[in-house]
């Protein structure tokens, strides 16, 4: 478990908290040194001096009854002896160490002070002068040390305090959360307009360098579809005038003319892989459906084919898809698994162990595909042909891949134990 967050905002407002804790501790620790035990000390040497002064000429250590009514009367500073002190509150008055340490050596000798609380404050003290008595000295408008006010203001200004540099940063980071969200369409093929260039210096000049590159990737993303549309009419048309001489040979040629129809049937599907691959389905919407309704669809088209498909549904909620794109990656992956099998093929879904996304699979019954070649059939113009055999322009995967990622999930091609193939795609059931 990592302690300190790793966004930049987790740190700045951690780093505000932690430098607060410190400057309070700090203010706690510089009143209680500078303010509180100066307080103490002056007022444990005006007991000293009161101290020195009932017993200035006490000789014998004794005091007549009469010197110490006229004292109590005078300055109402008692001295007793400790029987009739305990009668009069010693008994119940709290010990202080750290006071009688100092009182100690403000009088040159072991003494004890006790304190009890009330309206008045009594503090009782025995001096070294006079062992056997106790001598009570009543002090007002003296108050216990209570910090609990400081407290309570150090801790409100702390939490104003990170609630101001909370709102600061997550001002500061508004733009680049901003451009992060930007990234991710750019990523997937959208172009949002231009972000507002807000912020700070730094993150307005890195505003601005996105701005041009989203720019530039969209002219970018024009030009190569205007270049394949382009190359796709220009092949397409000499094609078709082909395709037209052919049907002029004679039936002598005809074994020709079937080779060359297949050869232009197979160059076709090419173009129109490529397109295919270069298309980013930006005009498709997306929409809340069953993807078992999509399954379906397709399994009703593709049936034919002469060719058995078994379809085994599994219960999914709604899922957000981009159905004409999505249904192109399923017919792309139950093609492949007609064209490297002879078997019937296998369609299923579910719903993952952890609820959070749906899945569906194709599976065939062919020749598998080697494992240290499987993690490089997602590239372009990459084959696993050597094994299954067959030709085409290696894009089809590709293109799975690309719209699978487009819907933010994934796809995973692995080897069956019964042999054949199989393509499990994942869609996360939130977008």
């Amino acid at each position: 478990m990592k302690i300190v967050p790793r966004s930049a905002f987790g740190q700045t407002v951690l780093l505000i908290g932690v430098l607060l804790l410190v400057n309070q501790v700090v203010s706690y620790v510089s009143i209680a040194l500078y303010i509180i035990q100066p307080s103490s000390h002056q007022i444990n040497q005006l007991l000293a001096k009161q101290i020195r002064v009932v017993f200035i000429d006490l000789k014998d250590a004794e005091m007549s009854p009469r010197m110490a009514e006229a004292f109590h009367r005078e300055t109402d500073i008692g001295v007793y002896r400790e029987r009739d002190a305990m009668a009069l509150g010693l008994q119940d008055a709290i010990y202080f160490p750290f006071r009688s340490a100092e009182m100690s050596q403000l009088l040159d000798g072991p003494a004890e002070v006790r304190i009890s609380p009330g309206d008045e404050y009594l503090f009782w003290i025995r001096a070294p002068q006079a062992p056997h008595l106790w001598v009570k000295i009543p002090l007002s408008g003296l108050e216990e040390a209570n910090f609990s006010p400081l407290l309570i203001v150090l801790v409100i200004l702390g939490v104003l305090s990170v609630m101001g540099g909370w709102v600061f940063v997550r001002q500061l980071n508004r733009p680049l959360k901003a451009l992060q969200v930007a990234a991710e369409e750019v990523a997937i093929g959208h172009f949002p307009k231009p972000l507002k260039e807000q912020g700070t210096t730094e993150i307005v000049s890195v505003t601005q360098a996105f701005n041009h590159m989203s720019k530039g990737i969209k002219q970018l993303e024009a030009d190569r579809n205007l270049l394949m549309a382009g190359i796709s009419h220009d092949l397409r048309t000499p094609l078709t005038r082909i395709r037209l001489s052919t049907e002029m040979m004679s039936q002598e040629d005809e074994f020709l003319k079937e080779g060359i129809d297949n050869d232009i049937d197979d160059m076709n599907n090419i173009i129109d892989q490529f397109i295919d691959y270069i298309r980013h389905d930006n005009n498709d919407s997306t929409e809340l459906m069953n993807i078992n309704d999509l399954l379906h669809d397709v399994v009703q088209a593709e049936s034919i084919n002469d060719r058995e498909i078994i379809f085994n549904p599994g219960p999914c909620p709604n899922v957000p898809i981009r159905y004409v794109a999505l249904k192109r990656a399923v017919v792309n992956l139950m093609q492949n698994a007609f064209r490297y099998s002879a078997d019937a093929i296998e369609v299923s879904s579910g719903l993952s162990d952890d609820k959070q996304q749906v899945f569906f699979i194709v599976a065939d019954r062919g020749p598998g595909i080697p494992e240290d070649e499987i993690e490089h059939l997602f590239e372009p113009f990459s084959q696993g042909d050597k094994a299954r055999g067959g030709v085409g322009s290696g894009l089809g995967l590709a293109i799975i891949k690309r719209i699978v990622d487009l819907h933010g999930g994934e796809v995973i091609l692995s080897n069956r134990t019964e042999g054949g193939l199989q393509a499990k795609v994942y869609l996360p059931i939130l977008s």
